[in-house]
């Protein structure tokens, strides 16, 4: 659906063993290409002493911007086979990692497809997986006798207030997508009898729930 992507809400770690070489995964969450770059270093300066830091990464909410590095493994073996991971699983904003720590015995192609799929996938499995949606925040300001009124509402929507402040009246808070934003002031305005205040405070991508 437009206006909405999904990704990973922390990282994730997983390893693979073929032959006594040793895959370490890692997925992680990011947003621009200079944030991968600083964690493919943060991974080589960790991992100093291992052969090889192969990686793929999908960024943009239609994956606009990916990549497929092998570093130093035979073409195709080894980037390419952890984007298939990051692209099967419907996801973007995310880097994954996989360091090599040679084992002794050459894998062949099929060994090493194998190896940087399963320690990708491993890595995928470890991590949160969360919906980033296209929402609007909104204030609502109202008078204490409308509250009730409102609360059930936004139960009823699945929204709880992000948060409420209590002076002379109420105003709270929510995050809602953003094209329900239209529906939702609607319903507002008639249930209170349009005795409401309400602001659009911005709109941005925000995690809900899968």
């Amino acid at each position: 659906m437009a206006g909405e992507y999904q990704t990973i809400g922390a990282e994730g770690r997983g390893e693979y063993t073929e032959k006594k070489s040793r895959f370490l995964g890692r997925a992680v969450p990011v947003s621009s290409e200079e944030e991968v770059q600083a964690c493919i270093e943060a991974v080589r300066k960790q991992y100093y002493d291992a052969r090889h830091h192969c990686y793929a990464y999908a960024i943009g909410e239609n994956r606009e911007k990916t990549r497929a590095a092998d570093d130093g493994e035979p073409s195709g073996t080894a980037g390419m086979p952890i984007l298939r991971v990051i692209e099967g699983a419907g996801l973007t904003n995310i880097l994954i990692i996989v360091t090599r720590y040679f084992g002794g015995t050459l894998l062949g192609t099929g060994g090493l497809v194998r190896s940087y799929t399963n320690a990708a996938a491993r890595a995928l499995e470890d991590a949160p997986r969360v919906r980033m949606c296209l929402c609007t925040r909104l204030s609502i300001g109202i008078s204490y006798s409308r509250l009730d009124r409102v609360l059930y509402f936004l139960q009823q929507e699945g929204i709880e207030p992000d948060s409420a402040d209590y002076t002379d009246k109420v105003t709270l808070t929510i995050t809602a997508e953003s094209f329900r934003i239209g529906q939702i002031r609607e319903k507002l305005v008639s249930l209170t009898g349009a005795d409401i205040l309400l602001e659009e405070l911005g709109e941005d991508f925000y995690p809900l729930r899968i």
